[in-house]
């Protein structure tokens, strides 16, 4: 791999608590490059999300961070303010699991998405609007100039997860942190977001830091994957999914459902059939 976008090298991050210190980060070390995807998996608790707030320099200050966090060959933690802010605004992008939980429930889709061009880069407020309605078409959102006098309770999750992407567009980052950005949604929507994204993504030839639980959708979505446990990378490369080493790795594949395996019925649902068959009787 060429230079990479993103490095980090040997992060811990350690919570400074009252009497006791605890590391919940514990030298975790990665690349992403310019382009590419990498898939950073793990059960709830794992660290994946401290990862992208480290990245981001977005922790509680209780935290205390070392190691090396390189975006493009320069140091993140050593960043002045005034960098740390236009890093956070131009280069990196993050999409949320919840995305209501990152919008002003009293500003329009138009205010939200436009808002940064105005504020930041001076855009005229007329040719921000444009570029917010030729990118809501992009990512699927039909009667874009209608959604734009809308309030984010006006749309379903799945529509305001894909204004929540064209929002990150519209700031041209050259690297996407995307932390679990479908788990809120249902089926369907999962599937047409994660398409949407990754459509988007390679068009602009965009690096991913994808966060979820899920390894096979991590697998069918990036280039690389990096499995987490308690705080350490454990195992990464881009036969993870195929050729796990690792026995948590193994494990996770595992627990997957499969709809090929058969299994007994569960006793609780033959029971519940026999309750309700006693219960009509008797009616």
């Amino acid at each position: 791999m060429a230079k990479p976008l993103l490095r980090l090298d040997d992060v811990k991050a350690t919570l400074q608590l009252r009497r006791s210190r605890q590391t919940l980060l514990n030298g975790v070390s990665f690349e992403i490059g310019e382009g590419e995807a990498l898939g950073l998996v793990g059960e709830s608790g794992s660290g994946k999300s401290l990862t992208t707030r480290a990245v981001t320099r977005m922790l509680d200050p209780a935290f205390r961070v070392s190691g090396t966090i390189e975006f493009d060959g320069t140091s993140v933690l050593d960043m002045s303010s005034a960098a740390l802010r236009r890093y956070r605004q131009t280069d990196v992008g993050m999409i949320f699991q919840d995305p209501r939980a990152h919008v002003n429930p009293v500003h329009t889709v138009g205010d939200f998405l436009t808002e940064a061009l105005v504020r930041d880069r001076g855009v005229d407020r007329k040719d921000a609007e444009r570029r917010a309605v030729v990118l809501l078409d992009e990512v699927g959102v039909r009667n874009a100039e209608a959604r734009l006098r809308q309030y984010p309770h006006e749309l379903s999750g799945g529509l305001l997860q894909r204004v929540m992407i064209a929002s990150v567009l519209l700031a041209e980052p050259r690297l996407i942190l995307a932390d679990e950005p479908t788990t809120a949604l249902d089926v369907t929507a999962q599937s047409d977001v994660m398409a949407i994204l990754e459509e988007q993504r390679k068009a602009r030839g965009l690096a991913l830091l994808f966060i979820t639980h899920d390894l096979e959708l991590a697998a069918a979505c990036c280039d690389r994957l990096a499995v987490m446990y308690a705080g350490e990378i454990v195992e990464q490369g881009p036969d993870v999914y195929d050729h796990p080493q690792h026995p948590y790795t193994i494990e996770l594949l595992g627990a997957r459902p499969s709809i090929e395996e058969r299994v007994d019925r569960l006793p609780v649902l033959a029971y519940n059939r026999e309750i309700h068959e006693q219960l009509k009787a008797h009616a």
